[in-house]
This record gives C-alpha cells, structure tokens and sequence, in this order.
C-alpha cells in the first residue's frame, strides 16, 4: 500500500535541499554525505543558491545547534559550489573551526565528479591556504594531486604536512615521496614534523628507500645551516643511524665546525663523534685543537666538563697536546664556577713540566683572574709572581623615565591608518585617543572623508560585534569612538558596548575602555571634547604637572566639562611630588575637576595601602593547568573615593597583556604590582612574556612592598630565560634609582624557594646578570638577605641551586669589595669534605672576611 501514498502530504517530491536539511540539522553526517553523492548538477546548483541563507540563519542558532551542523554544512558546501575558489574558501570559513577534522575522505570523494583540471585547481588553492598552525584539509589536497597528477606544490607548509604524514609502508608508491625525499632536510619547517618521524625515516634508510649517505650528509648539513636553533630532533636521528667510524671520519671538520654554536644536544653528538675519531687516530691534530678551544668557550657545565675529560685524557695519549690543552684550561680560568676552575688549575698544574713557552704564557695571562688559593696554586706551577687581576667594574646604566613617546600623529590619512591595525599598544591607544580629539576639531571634514569607508560600507566585524556576541578590545572601543566622530547615526546603529556605569569601574581595562566610550559619547551628544587630560607625557605614563595644568586651562576656557573618566586617570598620572608653584596655579582653576585637581595636587590623593600576598592553592580548569597561585589583599582605606575602589581590589582575571596595567597609574606601583601578581604567577611556566610589564612597574614611582617583590620574584623564577630577562632589566632599574627593596625582596624569595614555588637556579641567573650588569652592590645585598633562611642545618639535605647562590654572592662580593661578618655561611664553610656547597662556602668566606690591602 506504501506506493499510493505520495512522498510528502502536499504531494509532490522532496527538493533536494528539504531532504538534506533535516539531517543536516540533527548533525547526521553519514546521511548528508549518501545524499550528496546522489545529487546530480541541477539539484547541487539549487542546493548552492540557498547555502548562504540557511548558514546567516544557523549562526543565529545557540551554540549547541550550530555546531552541530557544521561538519554536514561544510560537505554540502563541498559537494554544490560550482567554482573552486569558492570551494577553497567554503573549506577555510572560519566557523569551521569548531567543526572535527575526520572529513577530508569524504571530502575527496564528493569532489570526484568533478574535473580533474578543476580539482587540480583546488590542491593548489588549499595548497597555497595551509598555515603552521593551521594545517586543515592537507590531506585534501595531497590526495587531490596524487589523483590528478599534477606536479606537488612545493610551498614549505604542504612539504611539513607529507612528512608528518609519511610511513614506510607507503612511502615507496606515493608520488610525494618521490617529489620531496630528495629535499627532505630543506623543509623549513623541518623542526615541526621531524620530532615524530626520526623513527620512520631510520627505517626508510634501513629499507634501502633512502641513500644512507645523502641523509646524512641532509643531517649534519642542516644542523651546520641552523646553528644554535638546529633542531634536535635531527640529533636523535644521526644517533639512530649509529655510523662506523669511517662514516664519522669524513665528517670530521663538519662535527667540529658544530661544536661553537650548536644546541647542547647538538655539541653533544659531534664531540661524542669527535672524542671516538681522536681516541681511534683518526683525528688531524688541527681538528682536535680547534675542537677542544670551541669547547672550553661554551657556557654550559655539562660541555665544559666533557672538554676537562677529554683534554686530559687524550694529553695522555699523545703529550705534544700539552700546550694546546692548557689554552684551553686557561679559556676555562674565566668561567667562574670554582668546581671548574679547579679541575683547570688541577689539569693544568699537572701539565706544567710539560708546558711550552705557549702554553705557559696563555696559563699565566688568564691565571689573574682566580680566586686567591687557586691562583696562588697556578703561580707556584708557573714560576711565581701571579698577581690578582685589578677589578673592574661596570657602571649601571642611566636610567629615564621609560621608552621614547613616539610623536602625534601628523595628519587624518596617518591617524586613520594606525586605527585600522589589528591590534594596539597602550602607547598607541593614548596617541590614538588624543589624535581623534586634536584632529576632530583642527581637520573635521578632512577626517570624515578619511573614515568614509568605514562605514559605506559597514562591517560590525571591524568595530568588535559579530552574530553571537562583540568583543570589549582596546582597539575595538578606539574605533567606536572615531565612528562616533565620523557618523554618529550608523554609530548608533551599532549594539551598545558592554561597559558599565560609570565607566571608570572594572579595573585597569575597563578604565581604558571607559574612557574610549565615554570620548564617544561626547561625540554622540554632539559635544566632542577640545582637549584629553589623561594622554601622558612621558613614558613611564606620568603626566606633567604643567602640563595638566595647561590642559584644564583650556578646557575651562572652552566652557568644557572634563570626562570622568579622563579626570581620573589624569590625577592617577600625576607624580608624587608636585612643585609648590603648581599647586599655587591648581588653586586657580574654577571648574569642579579643576578644584578635584587642586586637592589631589595639595596631597589630598589615596594613601598608600598595604599589600599582603598569599601563596594558594588553585584547583585546576579546563584551560588553566597551575596548582598555587599568588593571591594579593589590599587594606583599602576608609576614605578612598568611590570612583577608585575597583583599581584598589585586585581581581582573579586573566590578562592577555600587563603592559597596560603600570602605565594606568605611574605613581602606585604598590598596587598595580598587586593586581600583577595572580597573573604573573600563574604564566611562570609560559612564553607570553607578561614579565615584560616589570620594566614598566619599576620607571613608575610610589613605595616598594609585599606586591613589588612577589611580582619581581614571579619574573626572577620564570622558566623562560627572556621572561627572566625582563626581571634582570626591572632589577636594574631600580638599583639605578636606589630603589631595590632588598629586605621584602629577600624574604619574598626564600618564602616562595622554602615552599617550591620559585626555583632557585633561576633567581641565581637573574642575580648573576644583574651582577655582570654593574648592580652588585644591590646583588648583595639580596642575596645576603637569601642566605640565612636557605643554607642547610646540620644534618639537613641542600636544597638544588644553592652552591650557585653562594657562587653568585661571591661574584658580587668581590666586585663590590663587601666586608661581612657572614655566621651561616662560616658555619657551612667550616664543615669537612669537599662539596661543591662546602667549596662555594669556603670561597664566599674567605672573600668577606679577607682584611682589604692598604693603599699606602
């Protein structure tokens, strides 16, 4: 009976989009992809047309129906459009993102229909859209120009994906093997892919399908070409191969060109080849020198004792080496680790009767520069009269008042392009607010025009809205207020941003923000604003006084009220100490925000709160993997005015960037510092470079407590040396200002070390650039405060990275020509054996406690 009735109640046959957009809807990707395949051109042509409005509809859906629907969306995208541009650009739609991955055969198959030029068209154009970090639909491609024939595309990121995809199994057959074996180790992105295929490339070599020799000499040649970013990943791959020795033979003066600059992985491999080559004979004499030099200029402990093993044993082996071997120990002198140097001096006292003129010269030259028992050691080897070197000592370099401002923008066409970036800097943000107000009243017409095709026509996109919500970015609020200059009706248009009343509330961000709203606002109302209190003339974010003053001048005179926003991060600008003259000039001023002014110029600005900072445990989230964190408690005082309370309560928020927060308010690093540290102390594992905001937090002004120091330790205890680099500027910022809270700073470190938050060795590195930067004295003065609350009791096991704290006291002590009377360390030092603990003990002892020489 089923054949008398029709397919739907109305009669007729379904469309071929009603068929598919039921299953489309309920996420039935089987179901979409049979339908497809069933679809002839007519039907694909009809199904295309209405695309475009189904997928505007779906984006209106709540989250959970509009993903589902994606992956059957992007087949029947696949399967109906007709041009293969517009295929390429279906595929990499960017709400296509959330969609899985596991279509690409589907994929294959639906374009089979088609023209092999066309979908030859489509490999090259996914070809040529394949990033990094975005390697959607290779697959796709690869498949399409194994079928069509077509010679492979030769871009690197095409090449990083056949490699990742590559198996023995199939190696042999596939026409991209052919096309990129041979320039397998000129991928540039080799170091993506390699990691996880060291395995099957061994294996292709094995197997005869790759020449053994060409990949080696691929390996050692690319690790040359990269030098200290080789990847090594191409180590364990040379090691795999496991070459006899007359494959290591020819490649001798390659393994040594390695050893100056390569990773430690890299070094590694070729002194391990090189060290086999000489203990077997077959190593020129010039090769061994060269490589045995190389070595000793390396910074790293493990090379460096390899170095010590190999020179003296192969001295042993043939004692003409002795005068080569001894340049070496003498580069090692300079190294300043004293388990080091003493294997140097113990070597190179042992070799002394077999020293040349040479040898013996380069000893002496580099034997001044020893600690006292180990120079006086090599000078009774040497023939005696071995001074110590005289000190020399680097000057701190002289501090401003942070980065350069850059200048104002010179005309509309300049001011509007800056606005278009993708994104700004709190600099730029500042130059780009006070361009629209200066240009809006000096160049309107000139201005509009310029922003014309912002709005004709509109794309919400540009100004932060999009279908399921908008976005609160710094530069999205900078050009909702220069559309509000330029149109105020298609401004209005807009969604309202989502900032609360009054502005200045939320925090860092939403007192930027505010302040860009509340600029458009004025220009909504028709006001506009003649000129910005807040924009700062210098580039620590401070705001002069004069001309602040200059500023309100002009806007009373205009009959202007000052935004309230802009009032108040123009009094958080201001420095602390305020000339008499110009609170004389404030006390003229007759508007409301003038006499605001007055007052907080008069002293009448927010105390100066205690920070407290408390080490927590944090329970871990799905994109948040930290277990303790920093969280810091302000005592707020009473009389803190409204308006500032949120800047006074520091928040659990993430942050992309903390660059903004030090330059909000110049003059209370206190507590910007304590709004830091929560986030600080969650990215110490992170390479986001949030530490950078250090530099700034130290050109501001304001008192140093708890929040500083748990902000400069979180920089000092990163695991990035370039974040901790930011931490070693700050540090000499400060001791260039004599600024370095030493005390809080000391017992912050060794609470945080004590409790395994911050790791000792990386402190030490940033004390030690510090030192090698000139501020040893505030060096010191750290680290004698560290000391006391780490060194070992009796009985108790050293805690990792200690012996390098003594050393790094030691450099500073000498440099300053520190006296000190050091009872903890006396008490380590005078303890029997010979660790390295002991030693470093011993060395920081004798240097305090050593009378100085009289200079009469």
């Amino acid at each position: 009976m089923r054949r008398f009735f029709p397919a739907r109640f109305g009669g007729g046959r379904m469309s071929a989009w009603e068929r598919l957009v039921k299953p489309a809807k309920g996420g039935d990707v089987a179901r979409v992809f049979r339908l497809l395949l069933e679809l002839d051109a007519d039907e694909r042509k009809a199904v295309a047309a209405r695309l475009p409005d189904h997928m505007a509809a779906v984006r209106e859906d709540r989250w959970s129906s509009w993903r589902r629907q994606l992956r059957p969306l992007r087949l029947v995208g696949v399967a109906c459009l007709g041009g293969a541009a517009a295929v390429t650009a279906w595929l990499f739609k960017r709400e296509f993102l959330w969609a899985e991955s596991e279509d690409d055969e589907r994929i294959v198959l639906l374009l089979r229909h088609r023209p092999a030029e066309w979908r030859a068209d489509v490999a090259r154009r996914v070809a040529g859209r394949l990033r990094l970090n975005d390697m959607r639909h290779w697959a796709v491609a690869a498949a399409l120009v194994r079928e069509t024939g077509i010679e492979p595309p030769d871009g690197d990121v095409f090449m990083v994906g056949w490699l990742r995809a590559l198996h023995p199994g199939t190696a042999v057959t596939d026409p991209l093997f052919t096309a990129f074996a041979p320039r397998l180790f000129e991928i540039d992105g080799l170091a993506e892919a390699l990691p996880g295929q060291v395995g099957t490339i061994a294996r292709l070599v094995e197997d005869g399908r790759l020449e053994r020799k060409r990949v080696i000499d691929g390996i050692v040649g690319r690790l040359l070409r990269d030098g200290p970013s080789a990847a090594s990943a191409l180590a364990v791959l040379h090691d795999r191969l496991d070459l006899d020795i007359d494959e290591a033979a020819e490649r001798a003066r390659d393994y040594t060109r390695l050893l100056p600059a390569g990773p430690v992985a890299v070094a590694d491999l070729a002194l391990a080849q090189l060290r086999r080559l000489e203990e077997a004979g077959r190593l020129e004499e010039d090769l061994f020198a060269e490589a045995v030099e190389a070595l000793a200029f390396r910074p790293e402990k493990k090379l460096l004792r390899a170095a010590l093993s190999w020179a003296g044993d192969a001295v042993l082996r043939d004692a003409r080496r002795a005068d080569v071997v001894l340049a070496a120990m003498s580069l090692i002198f300079a190294q300043d680790t004293l388990a080091l140097q003493e294997r140097a001096v113990r070597l190179a006292v042992k070799l002394a009767p077999r020293a040349g003129e040479a040898g013996r010269e380069a000893v002496r030259q580099a034997a001044p520069g020893l600690p006292e028992e180990l120079r006086e050691r090599v000078s009774a080897a040497y023939g005696g009269g071995i001074a110590a070197e005289d000190m020399h000592v680097t000057p701190l370099p002289a501090v401003g008042e942070g980065p350069a401002l850059p200048p104002p923008y010179a005309s509309p066409d300049q001011l509007v392009r800056a606005a278009a970036a993708d994104n700004v800097d709190p600099h730029t943000f500042e130059r780009l607010l006070a361009g629209l107000v200066e240009w809006s009243r000096r160049a309107p017409d000139a201005l509009r025009e310029e922003l014309r095709p912002w709005w004709q026509p509109l794309d919400p996109w540009f100004f932060g809205h999009y279908e399921h919500g908008s976005l609160d970015g710094e530069i999205h609020a900078v050009r909702r207020a220069f559309l509000a200059f330029a149109s105020p009706e298609t401004s209005a248009s807009l969604p309202k941003p989502d900032v609360r009343q009054p502005p200045t509330l939320g925090g860092f961000k939403q007192l930027y923000l505010g302040r860009a709203h509340e600029l458009a606002l004025s220009f909504l109302a028709g006001d506009g604003c003649p000129v910005l209190l807040a924009t700062p003339t210098a580039g620590s974010g401070h705001v002069d006084p004069e001309v602040l003053l200059d500023r309100f001048e002009r806007l009373e005179a205009a009959g202007a009220r000052a935004l309230p926003a802009d009032l108040i991060q123009a009094l958080l600008r201001l420095p602390r100490d305020i000339p008499d003259a110009c609170v004389r000039r404030a006390e003229q001023l007759t508007s409301e925000a003038g006499r605001a002014c007055a007052d907080w110029m008069r002293g009448g600005g927010p105390a100066d709160p205690r920070v407290k900072v408390y080490l927590r445990e944090q329970r871990t989230s799905l994109y948040l993997s930290f277990s303790h964190v920093l969280h810091p408690v302000l005592d707020v005082p009473d009389d803190l005015p409204e308006e500032l309370r949120p800047l006074w309560r520091p928040e659990a928020g993430y942050a992309f960037s903390l660059a903004w927060w030090p330059l909000a308010m110049p003059s209370h690093r206190e507590v910007v510092a304590a709004h830091m540290v929560w986030m600080l102390s969650i990215g110490m594992e992170s390479g986001d470079q949030q530490t950078h905001a250090l530099g700034a937090l130290a050109h501001g002004d304001g008192p140093l407590g708890s929040g500083v120091a748990h902000a400069l330790a979180c920089g000092m205890g990163h695991a990035h040396a370039a974040n901790r680099a930011a931490a070693t500027d700050a540090l000499l910022t400060l001791a260039a200002r004599g600024q370095v809270p030493a005390q809080v700073l000391g017992e912050t470190l060794t609470a945080l070390v004590v409790k395994g938050f911050v790791k000792l060795n990386r402190v030490v590195s940033v004390l030690d650039d510090a030192t090698q930067a000139g501020a040893h004295e505030a060096v010191w003065e750290v680290v004698v405060r560290l000391l006391p609350g780490l060194l070992p009791q009796d009985g108790e096991r050293p805690r990792a990275g200690l012996a390098d704290l003594l050393a790094a006291g030691a450099r500073a002590a000498r440099i300053a020509g520190v006296r000190a009377e050091l009872p903890e360390v006396a008490a380590v030092a005078a303890r029997k054996g010979s660790s390295r603990l002991v030693q470093e003990a011993r060395r920081l002892q004798q240097l305090v406690t050593t009378p100085k020489k009289s200079t009469l």
